[in-house]
């Protein structure tokens, strides 16, 4: 059923502190690991989206034991018993991922040592994302998948408990590749590797090691040592980084606001936005309080930014800030001079296209934008209004909607997106915390 809301414009700033969600991506992968090991695991601050129960829904299908109770600020919190050495079991229906890329192309790496068949799918927009690049891998080490040759879900792995051990040259930067192929070599015989072009995200290395793997995490590298039986852990959810950069770049853009965004994760991985931001000139800056295991959390201020401008995000940082280019892109529209996003193309396969959807619904706000190869570009105009009257689509993609609401929340004139309900997938209270700060609580 279609949602379409209409985002009004602010009558005045944002101000004060707000504590986001926790991290999709450390939510996720406490869910999995946690499924994955023996013993009881106790979690906290874990996101209650339509993503992260796709991941619970999984797990609990395949045996592990998954009691958590929703918490007074939205989270969930509780144990995970998992299935340990006896392994996942073999689920009476076919495992339903639903939008979530992270539950099915990290279950394809965590069922792949075990001696079940089990058919991956989701729902129409999953079925539509490339699988090819994590089920290539998983083959070396000896899974198998049917249909053979299989580009999109549904998927049926065929799982081999002998799985050998590789050393592989990942064609791109991803985190979820990357992450198939380490899960897989925690039950290898041996040092299974991953060497990236660029960095990509570095959760699934890092978390690892807490759940009793000795893995290796460098730049552009990753390793880990099977095999080995992972053990409970407990673990502390930070706030999640891309939903904390719809808030910044919001005050960024919102005359006279001024926020702070508390206890958000903070690894080198993640902070990509922020150095883009302060590389255009935003008011931003952030401190590491902690850490969770071996993951950095802090605070992020950031403020109203009259005189932001165009910058270069090069191809080797792209990894970094591949979630957030919808909202970078927003803001960059609205700098003085060009900005320049190099090497696109993995944007064409999330949720939708998702650099399409950035060059249609920029030119539909009156911006100047244009793609030359693979990269992005897009000419600022500080002083730009938006048309009456816009409808835009979210294409049911999460950061498209939020995007398209800020741009609504900035703007002089309201906005209607489409879909908006689609945000429940990693930031569903994002309008409530909008609506705090308005009020400077």
């Amino acid at each position: 059923m279609s949602n379409t809301v209409k985002i009004e414009p602010l009558s005045g700033p944002i101000k004060g502190s707000v504590a986001v969600s926790g991290d999709k991506s450390i939510s996720h992968r406490s869910i999995l690991f946690s499924a994955m090991s023996e013993g009881t695991s106790k979690v906290s601050g874990v996101l209650d989206s339509a993503d992260v129960r796709a991941s619970i829904e999984a797990v609990t299908a395949l045996g592990a034991k998954v009691d958590l109770k929703k918490q007074s600020d939205g989270s969930l919190t509780g144990e995970i018993t998992g299935w340990g050495s006896k392994g996942p079991k073999q689920p009476a229906a076919p495992i339903n991922c639903m939008n979530s890329g992270t539950t099915a192309r990290l279950l394809m790496g965590i069922l792949a040592p075990w001696n079940i068949e089990v058919e991956i799918t989701g729902d129409e927009s999953l079925c539509m994302r490339p699988m090819r690049r994590i089920t290539a891998p998983l083959m070396l080490m000896g899974a198998k998948f049917s249909p053979e040759g299989a580009e999109t879900l549904p998927i049926t792995i065929h799982g081999n408990r002998n799985l050998k051990a590789i050393q592989y040259e990942s064609p791109m930067a991803s985190a979820q590749l990357k992450s198939a192929v380490l899960l897989a070599g925690v039950y290898a015989n041996g040092k299974t590797s991953v060497t990236e072009p660029e960095q990509s995200r570095t959760h699934t290395e890092l978390m690892l090691s807490q759940y009793g793997v000795e893995t290796v995490a460098q730049t552009r590298y990753a390793e880990v040592s099977g095999p080995v039986q992972m053990k409970a852990a407990d673990l502390n959810v930070p706030g999640d980084a891309s939903s904390a950069a719809f808030l910044c770049c919001l005050a960024v853009l919102l005359k006279g606001s001024s926020i702070t965004v508390k206890d958000v994760l903070l690894s080198p991985s993640r902070t990509g936005f922020l150095r883009t931001l302060e590389r255009m000139g935003a008011k931003i800056t952030w401190e590491v309080k902690g850490s969770e295991g071996k993951e950095n959390y802090g605070d992020i201020h950031a403020e109203y930014s009259p005189n932001i401008k165009g910058c270069e995000i090069p191809a080797k940082y792209f990894a970094t800030v591949v979630d957030e280019v919808p909202i970078l892109a927003l803001v960059a529209s609205c700098a003085k001079g060009v900005t320049v996003f190099r090497n696109c193309e993995e944007l064409r396969a999330k949720e939708t296209d998702r650099l399409q959807a950035i060059i249609d619904g920029l030119t539909e706000l009156g911006a100047s934008v244009w793609t030359h190869g693979d990269d992005l570009f897009i000419e600022g105009d500080p002083d730009f209004d938006l048309p009456d009257g816009l409808v835009m689509p979210s294409h049911r993609d999460h950061r498209m909607a939020i995007t398209w609401a800020i741009a609504g929340l900035v703007g002089k004139k309201s906005i209607s997106v489409e879909d908006f309900d689609c945000i429940d997938v990693s930031y569903p209270h994002f309008l409530d915390d909008v609506k705090k700060l308005t009020k400077g609580e």
